[in-house]
């Protein structure tokens, strides 16, 4: 079986969907393995490496996709400027894709349907379902974990102030203030982070257990107000919310943002638009100079006022709406998203083919492509399918 990793083509992209490690794992498994020179420059691995590792190097991505069974990437099928050629252009029929292709998000139907008319079978890695046995798969998680360290640095270092608490000769400097909204995996790693720093912080999320977590890390709980049972999800995830609680969180939330030097916000509710926790009246109510990181953006974002892909400065207060946050520390969001793709890879091949079980949860999850057609649940939805 031949795998196929061309080099990622995104703006700005610099990571790769195999680390030269990972490369020696899949030929030690019995994979031939095909890699676009140059792919991994930006992650700081080099040709030579993939090549002493076992693969093959090659020029022109066409020929990547021409000869593999089973492409992997980091980012979804783009269109190649260079090349004058749509990624799905140059698969085939019965070829497989591994990576994130957001296929829910309306701004990749048109690529889906036509990785379906390609006969491509698409699958993604955010819908790896958030299970024990699937901890190694999960990309998702592992690049969430990237987004918080990374989030909380870029806010130190738009900030105008110390973070930890400095005596000097002329006196003290406080230590800054540090809110987390929403306590999943990023907001957990970004408590973490600002912890180490020295901040004080302080979290909030509506699912008790996730709240909990944030206290486990030294923060200081802020009460939402929002009922457990309205609160929490199937999976344990965070609800939709009606717009009259929406509006009671806020509230609840008000006060102690207005105090913040720092609001990271990663609050996020499966397949909807992310909840908006922060209003203009609220930025308007901060401390100027103070910093909000909305990792929320790729759904929306929790701050009404960011600006998707842009830093901007609005009422006083630095407002991050950067995307592609894992993307900034290229070499380690690679090593981790190698390893997962590999336990993925792994998984889901059976002597030497792949195998998918569709009575298998995490099958059923990621698969968005088969025979044709478009089979993942969500994007039917979103699509008006059913």
């Amino acid at each position: 079986m031949i795998i196929g990793v061309p080099k990622e083509i995104m703006h700005g992209e610099a990571r790769v969907a195999a680390s030269p490690e990972a490369v020696a794992k899949y030929v030690a498994d019995g994979f031939s393995v095909l890699v676009e020179n140059s792919a991994g420059e930006g992650a700081n691995y080099h040709d030579e490496e993939y090549q002493k590792a076992g693969a093959t190097m090659v020029d022109c991505p066409k020929e990547i996709y021409a000869k593999s069974d089973l492409i992997i990437k980091v980012k979804e099928p783009l269109f190649n400027e260079k090349l004058n050629l749509h990624e799905i252009d140059m698969m085939h029929k019965g070829q497989y894709i591994i990576t994130f292709i957001h296929p829910a998000s309306p701004v990749n139907h048109e690529m889906v349907r036509k990785m379906a008319d390609q006969g491509v079978i698409g699958l993604t890695l955010d819908g790896v379902p958030r299970i024990s046995r699937a901890q190694n798969l999960d990309a998702l998680t592992s690049m969430s974990t990237c987004a918080g360290y990374k989030g909380i640095l870029m806010a130190a270092n738009d900030l105008a102030t110390f973070i930890p608490q400095m005596f000097t000769a002329v006196g003290v400097i406080n230590p800054a203030k540090v809110m987390v909204l929403g306590v999943g995996v990023a907001g957990l790693q970004a408590l973490a982070t600002a912890k180490r720093l020295g901040a004080i912080t302080y979290a909030a999320d509506i699912r008790p257990a996730a709240a909990e977590q944030a206290t486990s890390l030294g923060a200081k709980l802020v009460d939402t107000t929002v009922p457990a049972d309205l609160a929490i999800a199937e999976g344990g995830y965070a609800k939709h919310l009606p717009e009259e609680w929406l509006l009671k969180e806020r509230a609840a939330l008000r006060d102690t943002i207005k105090e913040m030097d720092i609001v990271f916000c990663s609050a996020l509710v499966p397949g909807k638009i992310a909840p908006v926790l922060i209003t203009e009246e609220m930025v308007k109510e901060m401390k100027r100079g103070s910093v909000i990181v909305d990792i929320s953006i790729d759904q929306g974002g929790n701050c009404a006022l960011t600006t998707p892909g842009e830093r901007t400065v609005q009422h006083g207060v630095t407002i991050e709406g950067i995307k592609n946050i894992p993307g900034m520390i290229p070499q380690s969001s690679t090593w981790m998203f190698s390893q997962n793709m590999y336990h993925l890879v792994k998984y889901l091949v059976k002597d030497g083919k792949m195998n998918l079980d569709m009575s298998d949860e995490i099958c059923r999850s990621i698969l968005v492509t088969e025979n044709g057609k478009i089979v993942h649940e969500g994007t039917r939805e979103a699509m008006h399918l059913d």
